[in-house]
């Protein structure tokens, strides 16, 4: 019989338990809370139930009353994550429904999710988020889950009260469409991650450093922004009910050419260049950006000449990510035959790899999901071509394998056993790609 560990955590004093979980991340908090009943009972949830008709909820004193009960809230646990459930009581008798659960977690951390409301029938809405008055001075951190038409109103006037709000996160809003950030100096991290229904983003945020956005295809306007550094477009979701505007994307790159750090699906670079794109042409070049991720549901040939032609105009690249993610949405990409794109676009491998640029500050290269097939060995191949003085390359399987990758010429594949190396041809070429188990190099 296995002897059973005493619990020490339900044996600390609750003042200990107190500051520990005080001075740890929400999401920790949360792992901890469900381990140990003692720490559980640290964030017994309030409950708080607003009397009005559930019909006529957006008004404003109906507003008023949810955000004087946040309030309250806030400075009742300054000390401890605490949950707080809002009830909507009707006024026309009706049972009492949750509205929404707030949770404040520790450092300003603030999560908002109105997952669990239940409404008949979704309405698509827009959300302009001004600062106000400064309601709401704890708040850092803000994260914002399944708002709705019935809550958005609820969220303008909690964004409004957040005067020194450093992040923001809106997830799974359904039905929002069209979204309007006029921030203050202090908002430096914007996340908004599937909202299907979006259509445009508009940020006004001098300070904004870091901006991910995941989902489908939407005009995205950054006015005003000087100090990005991150910026993610993971457009997973193809191009939903919205249409490719090439001039839209276009000005979207032009206001990134300052970015330290790129994520962006290969796709979107493609069609760039199947609408008569030279990027050579657009009057800029990336000359900030040390590292790009690239995110594609595949690996054609259109893309890797389309992504030869982008890699163009990064000449200080040091650090390169491809991903394969077959979980994401494929986008059919038109073969248009243009007088005006790229000199050696959609022309034999040779000239293609003819024309690529050299990448002489990239050293490092990984590859993610790869299978072997004809054009990811290409791409490899290319890569290996502009990466001049590269120093490592690494590719990984969907299962996880890993293998350094060297490129070889045939005078020289004597010197690999087929035993230990794998060892791949490079259709239409001479050259070979070496992989290396990643356990046998370490």
């Amino acid at each position: 019989m296995v002897e059973e560990r005493p619990d020490l955590i339900s044996n600390l004093p609750e003042e200990i338990l107190q500051l520990i979980i005080s001075m740890i991340p929400f999401k920790e908090a949360i792992q901890k809370i469900m381990v140990s009943t003692a720490w559980r009972s640290l964030m017994n949830p309030f409950q708080e139930n607003l009397e009005f008709d559930w019909m006529q909820s957006t008004n404003l004193e109906s507003r008023e009353k949810i955000m004087k009960s946040i309030g309250s809230f806030l400075k009742s646990c300054q000390n401890s994550p605490q949950t707080l459930k809002l009830y909507l009581q009707s006024t026309l008798g009706n049972n009492d429904q949750l509205f929404g659960i707030c949770a404040k977690g520790s450092h300003g951390e603030f999560h908002l999710d109105f997952s669990l409301q239940k409404e008949q029938v979704p309405c698509n809405f827009d959300l302009i988020l001004e600062p106000g008055c400064s309601s709401f001075s704890s708040i850092r951190r803000l994260y914002l889950r399944s708002v709705s038409h019935f809550s958005g109103s609820l969220v303008v006037d909690l964004f409004a009260g957040c005067q020194f709000l450093e992040t923001l996160k809106l997830e799974k809003c359904i039905g929002l469409q069209n979204i309007d950030i006029r921030s203050h100096n202090h908002l430096k991290n914007l996340v908004i991650v599937d909202c299907p229904n979006i259509i445009s983003i508009t940020i006004s945020a001098p300070n904004l450093e870091s901006f991910s956005y995941q989902g489908v295809l939407s005009s995205i306007r950054l006015n005003y922004i000087q100090h990005l550094v991150d910026f993610t477009l993971n457009l997973r979701d193809g191009l939903g009910h919205n249409s490719f505007d090439c001039e839209d994307v276009i000005s979207l790159i032009t206001s990134l050419k300052d970015v330290e750090n790129l994520t962006i699906s290969g796709w979107l670079i493609e069609l760039l260049c199947s609408a008569g794109v030279i990027f050579e042409r657009l009057g800029f070049q990336f000359d900030k950006l040390r590292e790009l991720y690239i995110i594609d549901p595949k690996i054609s040939r259109k893309m890797h000449d389309s992504f030869a032609c982008f890699l163009n105009i990064t000449p200080f690249l040091e650090k390169l990510f491809v991903e394969v993610d077959e979980k994401s949405r494929p986008v059919e990409c038109p073969f248009i035959h243009q007088y005006w794109h790229e000199p050696h676009l959609w022309m034999d491998y040779a000239t293609v790899k003819c024309n690529a640029s050299q990448l002489k500050y990239l050293k490092f290269i990984k590859l993610i999901g790869f299978k072997s097939e004809s054009d990811q060995i290409l791409f490899m191949d290319l890569l290996l071509h502009k990466a001049v003085n590269l120093k490592q390359m690494i590719l990984t399987s969907s299962e996880s394998d890993s293998w350094m990758v060297a490129r070889i010429p045939q005078s020289q594949l004597k010197y690999y056993s087929k035993r230990r190396y794998t060892i791949i041809s490079c259709p239409n070429t001479d050259v070979f790609i070496v992989l290396i188990e990643a356990k046998d190099v370490a």
